[in-house]
């Protein structure tokens, strides 16, 4: 494989990479707003009194929970979002170092590239003032 072809086929996965990257970091940012709304929904479960009612929206109504029950959903909620926070943050490192790899790999094709397009036996320019 020619070094052009070897240059094309890296830029092409290192494009792939950048796209996944960001995917993974819109995740992250959807995650981290789940994240803040489920615990200040459990903030306010904690300022209720046993007389409190609870409402769950199903649809367009309203439905009556059961407030140990609606605390349990948070809490599992809030557990579950944090799991999958590390599993995102697994893959943000994961993917920024195979991109860095990547980017490195460019740089040594697009060098040998440079050396092999100067022409044999000559040196590069010397500017003189």
């Amino acid at each position: 494989m020619s070094i052009e072809a070897r240059l094309q086929a890296a830029s092409n996965e290192y494009q792939r990479l950048q796209a996944d990257l960001s995917n993974v970091v819109e995740a992250r940012q959807r995650l981290d707003a789940q994240l803040s709304e489920n615990e200040l929904v459990k903030k306010e479960f904690a300022s209720l009194t046993p007389n409190n009612t609870i409402f769950k929206l199903v649809g367009p109504v309203l439905v009556k929970q059961d407030q140990t029950e609606a605390k349990n959903n948070v809490n599992t909620r809030l557990d579950f979002i944090q799991g999958e926070i590390k599993r995102i943050e697994g893959q943000l490192k994961e993917i920024g170092e195979k991109s860095e790899k990547k980017k490195q790999e460019l740089v040594e094709l697009q060098n040998a590239l440079q050396q092999q397009q100067q022409p044999q036996g000559s040196a590069p320019p010397v500017l003189s003032t």
